[in-house]
């Protein structure tokens, strides 16, 4: 199948590209980046020399494609997104353009009014752990934020059963990556260097998708910390009714015992006894457990990632596979590294 990367030049575009690379039913027909038009793909991503001669094209070069696969900045998609729809049968947007069904949450959460508001709710939220039957049909389907991915994996059993009954808790340690190629002075090495740094303790953006896909009230506060590539998520919720552990682990079983990229983890010993972000990187894992503390029947949910794999382009791959029904863990078979 023909596939575009429209907007390859970032972290996120460069896993894309190498995912898509290693994918045995696809063939990338075109990357584009306008700042690096016309260079060699691999100058900007060298891990793929020797992998691939492509070159960056421009947007006005794009031409037809079973997929497009959009890796632009938030706020150029939603614009340009009629466009890319003629040019590609079917679409996966990796901004946060398309990811909230109702309008007026983009005024509230991201400051503008969206140009395309008929589109959101066509598009598809791109988390297949929730929404795969949706997903196989889509059109368009809006992959989902980083920092939302770990909160609403790790969450979703238990507010599907309907045992979060107040506000959900969520606190996101997260890696520089997250915050894009581009550079600025809160991501210089010497500002970023040694930090556990809140930078947006209220109104995160991404506290609208959990709380969509949830069903229920999320306080949600992000911090940056000094590792480059990981999200760990811990969430705090308080049980009306006491729940026994082999309760919690039956919900868990129940929701992610036949999904190829959920793993429980949950060891009663061992400095890798809950998830842990270092060990996942590369991988499209998101390695969840949970710790119970009954004297306040408060449970606590650990829910890790790689931001830009599961977070990010590694999802968007997994989404790929399910709209065109190939295996799910086509291309994704890359596992973690033991960290040495």
């Amino acid at each position: 199948m023909r596939v575009g990367i429209v907007g390859g030049s970032g972290y996120t575009g460069g896993e894309l590209v190498r995912l898509l690379l290693m994918h045995p039913e696809v063939e990338i027909s075109i990357i584009t980046s306008e700042s690096y038009k016309g260079k060699m793909v691999k100058r900007v991503h060298p891990n793929l020399r020797g992998v691939t001669d492509l070159k960056f094209s421009g947007m006005d070069e794009l031409d037809s494609y079973d997929l497009l696969c959009c890796g632009l900045p938030h706020g150029m998609t939603m614009e340009r997104m009629p466009e890319f729809l003629e040019h590609a049968d079917r679409v996966i947007d990796l901004s946060g353009d398309f990811r909230l069904r109702n309008p007026e949450d983009y005024q509230t959460w991201y400051g503008v009014e969206h140009p395309n508001p008929e589109l959101l709710s066509e598009a598809v939220y791109g988390i297949p752990e929730l929404h795969r039957e949706e997903i196989r049909k889509a059109r368009l389907v809006s992959g989902a934020g980083c920092l939302a991915t770990s909160a609403i994996l790790g969450l979703h059993p238990l507010a599907k059963e309907g045992l979060i009954t107040g506000t959900a808790v969520i606190d996101s340690k997260v890696g520089s990556s997250a915050t894009g190629a581009k550079s600025s002075r809160s991501t210089h090495h010497p500002e970023r260097s040694g930090v556990v740094r809140s930078y947006k303790p209220t109104m995160h953006r991404h506290t609208a998708e959990m709380e969509q896909e949830l069903g229920v009230d999320a306080a949600f506060s992000p911090h940056a910390v000094e590792m480059v590539r990981g999200i760990l998520s811990t969430c705090h919720i308080f049980l009306d009714e006491p729940l026994e552990e082999k309760d919690v682990w039956g919900v868990y079983r129940s929701a992610y015992g036949d999904e190829p990229f959920i793993r429980i983890v949950k060891e009663k010993s061992g400095i890798y006894r809950y998830p842990e972000p270092k060990l996942l990187i590369g991988s499209n894992y998101c390695d969840i457990g949970f710790e119970r503390e009954g004297r306040n029947n408060r449970l606590v949910v650990m829910s890790a990632i790689d931001n830009l794999m599961k977070g990010a382009a590694g999802q968007a791959v997994q989404c790929l596979n399910v709209m065109y029904g190939f295996e799910e863990t086509l291309g994704l078979e890359t596992i973690g590294l033991h960290p040495i």
